[in-house]
């Protein structure tokens, strides 16, 4: 990210035994902008940060909550609470393939309020209870908490939900990194995808309920004319690890507690892959699939590391 088209307010954690920086902007939505190893960018950088704070466009490292991907109804009952989301609203974002509202309410929020920060550590905290326009269309109050360290040649992203009234809280939020390899073709790219099912999906793109079972690196190998928009219920090992790699670096996403879920996206033409990891399952609000409650006064905590290394 150039100078000239960076956003104000941002904060840039680095290790300094290690030439990694992560940059992230709280005011935006605490997203992060930019992920730099020796200098060069591995967030691919969509259309910038001006049109992701105007229209949620894609960008670099967005957070993805209270659901990541879509939901198959404007209208729906969580518990003893009802959810209504209105398609004109700013706050909601509107997938224009499928009709459906998709990736949360918080895109580029400037509701975060920074409580912690160091050279190579940072955290954040949102009370999603008291923004009148998040309550009018989720009423469910909590307070979400989200802290990124780098060591390393690691980024850290570790993110908490805390259920602050009195009626418990689904969990289903998600992130979605645009991960990307300069210099190099995508088709090149090898991948190792821990994944052990895959969900069939209906015209919207949501899931039937039907699964395709997967052996173990049935999917691994180059990239290629490969596309992917495509979600992964089950996922191999106690730590999934998913990889881009190609001659220089080895880009691994790992799955550290409590992301069971993964999307992966890999749009025809792009220069970047998305490993999305996912706290429930697509649509988990409406089909109650996998679908986590934090009961009040608890909190759910949730993690996952980027890390780079030679190939």
């Amino acid at each position: 990210m150039s100078a000239s088209s960076a956003p104000p307010g941002q904060i840039t954690l680095a290790d300094p035994s290690a030439a990694l920086e992560a940059t992230f902007v709280p005011a935006l939505g605490m997203v992060g902008c930019s992920l730099r190893h020796e200098g060069e960018e591995l967030l691919h950088q969509g259309a910038g940060p001006a049109a992701y704070a105007s229209a949620g466009s894609t960008f670099a490292l967005p957070f993805l909550h209270p659901w990541a991907n879509r939901v198959s109804d404007w209208a729906f009952a969580l518990g003893a609470r009802r959810v209504t989301l209105e398609p004109e609203s700013p706050f909601v974002h509107r997938d224009a393939a499928t009709g459906t509202a998709i990736h949360g309410l918080l895109a580029a929020s400037p509701h975060w309020r920074v409580t912690d920060t160091g050279p190579a550590m940072l955290s954040a905290e949102l009370d999603f209870g008291a923004v009148p326009e998040y309550m009018a269309a989720f009423p469910l109050p909590h307070v979400v908490t989200y802290t990124a360290t780098v060591t390393g040649t690691t980024l850290k992203v570790a993110t908490s939900v805390r259920a602050k009234g009195e009626v418990a809280v689904p969990i289903s939020f998600g992130f979605h990194p645009y991960l990307t390899l300069p210099g190099s073709d995508r088709r090149d790219w090898r991948l190792e995808l821990p994944v052990a099912s895959r969900a069939v999906l209906d015209e919207r793109m949501l899931p039937t309920g039907e699964r395709v079972e997967l052996a173990a690196g049935e999917l691994d190998g180059p990239l290629g004319q490969r596309t992917f928009d495509t979600s992964f219920p089950e996922l191999h090992g106690e730590q999934p690890a998913f990889v881009a790699a190609d001659n220089r670096r080895r880009l691994t996403l790992t799955h550290i507690s409590n992301y069971p879920v993964a999307q992966v996206y890999a749009p025809a033409g792009s220069q970047f892959i998305c490993f999305e990891p996912m706290t429930a399952p697509v649509n988990a609000l409406i089909s109650g699939d996998g679908l986590r409650w934090v009961q009040p006064g608890e909190r759910f905590d949730a993690a996952f590391t980027i890390t780079v290394a030679p190939a």
